[in-house]
């Protein structure tokens, strides 16, 4: 496996986020670069896709810091088209949308015209059981990866907000989460 270390278009796009995210800022680059390896361990993917796995890893998880919350999928969607649209890509804001939508669906992602959505998927499952679920990538790449780009306390600070967003919404424990 090919780790890759910087990735320019990662890199600029979450300088823009170091100041909102704060002290969790290295272990959420370190998650979007896991996330990234991975679905290109379990595709290879040519220079669109791999753009618009990037595009949506920077901004995935990003409405955690916009808005404070665990419920952070919706508010993770407004930068990432504002990004599409500042940039001319307008045309995978559908694409982009589902990859972020989506990306904590149990069950599979079917729609079959938008076959990132599952790559997507699976990579963050990949990461969030820290390897549990690998779909086929060898143990020895996902350690490889995690070691490149350790934890840093992303899975503990996520941890720490679920706990908070339990005591006052503990009939909605996990907004994030979609059949």
């Amino acid at each position: 496996m090919n780790i890759e270390e910087p990735i320019p278009l990662l890199e600029d796009i979450l300088k823009d986020w170091k100041e909102i995210i704060g002290t969790e800022y290295q272990g959420y680059k370190n998650h979007v670069y896991r996330m990234v390896h991975f679905c290109l361990a379990l595709k290879d993917c040519n220079k669109e896709e791999r753009e618009k796995i990037i595009i949506a890893g920077a901004f995935h998880d990003i409405g955690i810091w916009v808005e404070d919350t665990v419920d952070y999928i919706p508010p993770s969607i407004p930068p990432a088209m504002s990004y599409l649209k500042n940039r001319n890509l307008e045309a995978w804001s559908n694409e982009i949308e589902l990859m972020i939508t989506e990306h904590h669906k149990i069950r599979e992602y079917k729609d079959e015209s938008y076959p990132l959505v599952e790559l997507f998927r699976k990579a963050d499952l990949v990461d969030f059981s820290f390897g549990l679920f690998k779909f086929g990538i060898p143990k020895s790449d996902i350690k490889a990866v995690k070691a490149k780009f350790p934890n840093s306390g992303f899975h503990k600070n996520i941890g720490k907000r679920a706990a908070k967003w339990f005591i006052k919404h503990p009939l909605k424990p996990a907004p994030m989460m979609k059949w």
